[in-house]
């Protein structure tokens, strides 16, 4: 199979995926419900008491920890697309296709990165409304949309992963749900230097907190410091096991 059928079969699966989420966007919706409450409750809830650690609005500390949510619930929303794909016979249907097999995850993983980033687009419309006031420069928020950018397709490999591996969509829905809680127990909510040691210790050492800080710093101006090269290299790492893990057991499981 050349590459030029290869991206063409891509393109194929990658609007599949487009038409498959205008026409059911009940998971779509839920990726931007969360995020929303969550912020409406933190800021407004927990805000008062939360904000006495933070030098400034609790906004602008917040926003940035609750845009990453996004990418995290795109776990599983892949996991489940993916499973339902492997589990309901339509992988099967492709196989006996002339087509780049390897295209059916890469452009539910590329679908899946488009939605992602409508969906934070969203949620820093909704952030800039409760009073989220970014402080960023245009080339700022370039590294920012790259970041991000980055941060989705990564963990959409790690979503495929899920997918691919688990017996049936029920068990894709569950099993990634430790990542969706990562960027609470980061420095999304509050600073780590606030937790007990040993919650601080996780906190400091998870992928998010360093994503979170770049972020931060790049539409806040915060101290960025080493975080940017430690997210980068957590993004290459989790893009990488992803996509090893996701096409090796996809490969395994149909042939």
């Amino acid at each position: 199979m050349s590459t030029t059928y290869a991206v063409a079969d891509t393109a194929t699966m990658l609007r599949r995926n487009m038409v498959h989420a205008k026409r059911y966007p009940g998971m779509t919706v839920m990726l931007i419900a969360l995020p929303v409450v969550l912020l409406l409750m933190f800021n407004y809830v927990f805000g008062g008491a939360l904000g006495g650690a933070i030098d400034g609005d609790y906004i602008d500390y917040l926003a940035p920890g609750i845009i990453l949510l996004v990418p995290a619930l795109l776990v599983t929303s892949v996991s489940v697309s993916v499973a339902t794909d492997m589990t309901k016979g339509i992988v099967n249907r492709f196989r006996t296709m002339s087509m780049s097999h390897s295209a059916i995850l890469t452009g539910e993983v590329l679908g899946t990165l488009i939605q992602g980033l409508l969906g934070i687009t969203l949620m820093v419309g909704v952030a800039l409304l409760l009073g989220f006031r970014p402080n960023a420069d245009p080339l700022e928020w370039v590294a920012a949309v790259g970041l991000l950018t980055v941060v989705v397709f990564a963990l959409n490999w790690l979503g495929a992963g899920f997918g691919v591996s688990a017996s049936n969509p029920e068990s894709a829905s569950n099993t990634p749900m430790p990542v969706v809680y990562l960027p609470m127990l980061g420095s999304g909510l509050v600073p780590t230097d606030t937790m007990p040691t040993g919650v601080r210790q996780f906190a400091e050492y998870q992928p998010f907190t360093p994503i979170t800080e770049t972020l931060r710093g790049l539409l806040m101006g915060t101290e960025i410091g080493n975080n940017a090269l430690i997210a980068l290299a957590w993004c290459a790492g989790i893009a990488i096991v992803g996509y090893l893990w996701a096409k090796t057991t996809f490969r395994r499981r149909t042939t």
